[in-house]
């Protein structure tokens, strides 16, 4: 009798130890497709939790998340020399082009011969457009013009609240404790800055600013930012704004990339927000 209870704990214990083994193997299976979709998509901010893993898996979940990050910020760095590098020669090749343009047009503006006659107009149309073209170009000449962070110690509550006095008449929720943080202060006000503008400029009333590890989390009220362009807001050019120049953005992630740190939109905007900026420091 007390065989037959033995053999029957064991297998039961057997069943038990199975069952939780093959369980625990589907949890795996399920990281490794999860980290598997989100490589192919790009995506690389993933970071799966690793409670309930053993001691070697949770370090190789670790190690998998680090990774991610790594990646996403060599990516992003990658993304943001591939736009300095075209911005570059864009420019430069315009510019070969239009100068001469505004040069000889305004040349001919002048001359006694042309004011007051027919041509004067069209001659001053084309300088004109010419010297609108030039001003364009050359303001995008700061994409590939920055000046090297000088990276100081800086306390993060203090810039924030120095740029939220800018704002008297948006509704401000701020959790910002005393933070001192190695940055280039007047780098990091113009990123931060240019989200506020961008957030007011999309009819925000409220924003607001939080602080979660080395993360500065800037959400708004504005206007949700459409899905099918979330991908090109940091593109250099891109601007869904009638009178927008498309540099703000993709100058900010660039500020952020040459002080160690990164500039992303978080898939899911704060509670109470529509939508959320993530400034990560390094």
């Amino acid at each position: 009798m007390i065989l037959i209870v033995v053999s029957l704990f064991v297998v039961g214990a057997i069943a038990v130890l199975t069952f939780l083994f093959l369980r625990h193997q589907d949890k795996l299976r399920l990281r490794a497709y999860l980290m598997r979709e989100a490589v192919r998509n790009h995506e690389f901010t993933f970071r799966l939790p690793v409670k309930g893993l053993f001691f070697g898996e949770r370090a190789l979940q670790e190690a998998l998340n680090d990774l991610g990050q790594d990646i996403n910020k060599l990516v992003a760095q990658n993304e943001v020399e591939s736009w300095q590098r075209l911005t570059r020669v864009l420019t430069h090749e315009i510019m070969n082009v239009t100068t001469p343009i505004q040069s000889i047009s305004q040349a001919y503006l002048e001359h006694p011969k042309v004011k007051g006659t027919s041509l004067e107009k069209g001659i001053l149309a084309i300088n004109e457009a010419s010297s609108h073209l030039v001003a364009f170009i050359d303001s995008y000449r700061k994409l590939t013009q920055l000046q090297e962070p000088v990276m100081e110690l800086h306390n993060l509550k203090r810039i924030v609240e120095n740029i939220t006095a800018l704002y008297p008449d948006i509704v401000w929720e701020t959790e910002v404790p005393e933070k001192i943080l190695k940055v280039d202060e007047l780098l990091l006000r113009q990123v931060i800055l240019n989200i506020v503008k961008n957030a007011t400029e999309a009819g925000a009333k409220k924003i607001g600013m939080e602080l979660r590890d080395s993360k500065l989390l800037i959400s708004n009220d504005g206007n949700p930012i459409p899905p099918e362009v979330r991908r090109d807001i940091f593109i250099p050019f891109y601007t869904t704004k009638q009178s927008g120049s498309g540099i703000g953005l993709a100058l900010s992630r660039q500020i952020m990339t040459i002080q160690g740190g990164r500039l992303s939109l978080a898939n899911t905007a704060v509670a109470g927000f529509h939508t959320t900026f993530i400034l990560e420091f390094s």
